[in-house]
């Protein structure tokens, strides 16, 4: 039964054009294959990481991580605040969505970030935990 139900919310995914839903991981959580405890285990997903809501099933969601993989994790792990995480080698925040606005700061690869809101096409506004904010181009980040 609940073989059919995970397929009947994939089918509606596909038939909707479902746009992504990003989140952020609120707590280390274990990574499953399947919606169960009894699932393999995959990997830990830590605090703030993240992640594209693809399916939410009794008490779980299926998720895509920034490398594409899917994963089952508990939904109580999964915040409603947005991040993203620096796919470039390094992205430049800055005051302004323009390329030539001055930079407030850099993030490395891997870093994340803080969803603020949208910015100009192409752009989104980001905070650093520090408390730094700009903007970011959309292209160096995955999650926005």
């Amino acid at each position: 039964m609940a073989a059919r139900a995970l397929l009947a919310a994939a089918l509606l995914t596909l038939a909707t054009g479902a746009a992504a839903e990003f989140r952020s991981v609120a707590e280390p959580a274990v990574a499953y294959d399947a919606p169960s405890e009894r699932g393999r285990k995959l990997y830990v997903v830590s605090r703030g990481y993240p992640v594209d809501v693809v399916i939410t099933l009794e008490g779980w969601m299926k998720v895509r991580d920034p490398s594409g993989e899917l994963a089952w994790l508990p939904a109580k792990a999964i915040a409603e605040r947005r991040t993203v995480i620096v796919t470039a080698p390094a992205a430049t925040v800055r005051e302004r969505p323009e390329d030539d606005a001055p930079a407030v700061f850099q993030a490395a690869n891997g870093v994340i970030l803080e969803f603020a809101e949208p910015g100009a096409p192409g752009w989104i506004r980001v905070r650093h935990r520090d408390g730094q904010a700009g903007f970011v181009r959309i292209s160096q980040v995955w999650g926005g």
